[in-house]
């Protein structure tokens, strides 16, 4: 019988999402240990270096893969100082700050974040369009179903912490994995990328099938 230890594999949604974004990712249960994580409401005061160091003790294992989504993914690349992981893998995210796009720089460098009213990105429908541009009718269902993180504490402080990310060198160590069709983080501002045909900023949950396939290959790759 073959004793090999599974490779624990950790899972991190994005943005005021829930780890029900991973229901349709399947990863060969002979390999792989999936473990799901979810947001914590931030402290005050507290950074994302501080937030990541305590969203790290979530992590048991030895040698992780940490997977995050969108928001998720700044983070895990964050939670990897003080862990150290097998592979940080992103998905529909970014690496720097220089890909962040330009209306989202504009709103960093001018502080309009800040005005934003809050209380009403407690209502799904106008935490859609913060989060995702243009908003394609029939996705509601889906934000309403997969977009739980309401507290206002925790929606003011992930906005300002994606918006004021300030790393300015990539970590060559990340895998990227992007949309070409990424409304929200769209591929012109992005460098050194896997990506994927007709993949939209909600391509974990459209394009399952493809990760489904290719994470064990990109997880297993150059590992001994």
């Amino acid at each position: 019988m073959d004793s090999t230890p599974k490779i624990p594999v950790y899972f991190m949604p994005g943005l005021a999402a829930s780890s029900a974004i991973f229901e349709r990712i399947q990863l060969p249960t002979e390999l792989f240990e999936m473990h799901l994580l979810e947001w914590k409401i931030p402290l005050p005061q507290e950074t994302l270096s501080q937030y990541a160091q305590r969203m790290a003790l979530e992590v048991q294992a030895d040698s992780p893969v940490l997977i995050g989504v969108s928001f998720g993914g700044v983070l895990v690349q964050e939670m990897a100082a003080f862990l150290s992981p097998r592979k940080v893998i992103i998905i529909s995210s970014v690496k720097t700050q220089d890909e962040i796009p330009l209306h989202m720089r504009i709103a960093r460098n001018t502080k309009a974040y800040k005005l934003i009213p809050t209380k009403l990105l407690q209502h799904i429908e106008v935490l859609n369009k913060f989060s995702f541009g243009a908003v394609i009718q029939q996705r509601l269902k889906l934000y309403e179903k997969y977009l739980s993180v309401r507290d206002k504490a925790y929606l003011e402080w992930a906005i300002e912490q994606m918006l004021l990310w300030n790393r300015a060198e990539a970590d060559p160590r990340v895998i990227h994995i992007h949309g070409d069709a990424d409304e929200v983080f769209p591929k012109k501002y992005l460098r050194n990328y896997i990506p994927v045909k007709g993949g939209t900023h909600i391509m974990i949950l459209s394009k399952y099938r493809w990760l489904n396939e290719n994470l064990p290959k990109i997880i297993l790759s150059e590992d001994s």
